[in-house]
């Protein structure tokens, strides 16, 4: 990965679900972008730094004062409505966030030369009942975002899937919420 630069890293996109241990519905799956901050990815990040209500969006940070790099934005994918749900977006899902990032850098993935001259916008997803589920499972909710972070990652900056792998997969494999030819759900 010598010969990337950030500007051979201008939009690059990835997602990934990994699913939650038995009844936590603590699922994860991030959407997200990677770019130079001089490009469209940069300019997404600019724009993404204001607030609108109950859509609150944050730096992925390790601890006070320990900001990742590439900088990374944590947006909500739903409308966060309790101090209970951001306790748990600003809490178990920033960190897994954040250390996913650091960790990518750490291991190659993201090149370290990079981190300053790269973004990231990462659209995550709590459960809303997770927020009023007394015996809510913290660590596995930090697991699933961590483990879902770190492949979405993998996968936008290895152009994952490709588009042979695509074509090759169209008719055999259907959305796990909807499968056309039946029009019902897969779960």
């Amino acid at each position: 990965m010598s010969d990337i630069t950030a500007d051979s890293i201008w939009f690059r996109t990835g997602e990934a679900t990994v699913f939650s241990s038995e009844g936590q519905g603590t699922d994860a799956m991030p959407e997200i972008l990677i770019g130079s901050v001089k490009g469209p990815a940069g300019q997404a990040f600019a724009n993404l730094m204001g607030q609108t209500e109950g859509h609150t969006r944050m730096f992925a940070i390790r601890a006070c004062n320990q900001q990742v790099r590439p900088a990374t934005m944590i947006v909500p994918k739903v409308t966060i409505k309790s101090a209970a749900y951001v306790n748990l977006f600003g809490g178990p899902v920033q960190s897994a966030i954040a250390d996913a990032v650091l960790d990518s850098v750490i291991d190659g993935v993201i090149p370290a030369g990079l981190a300053n001259d790269l973004c990231i916008v990462a659209m995550v997803w709590i459960a809303p009942e997770c927020a009023t589920n007394p015996d809510l499972d913290r660590k596995d909710l930090y697991r699933t975002n961590y483990e879902a972070m770190k492949l979405a990652i993998s996968r936008a900056m290895n152009l994952s899937p490709s588009i042979e792998e695509l074509i090759a997969n169209r008719h055999t494999i259907v959305h796990e919420m909807y499968d056309p030819e039946t029009g019902e759900s897969q779960w």
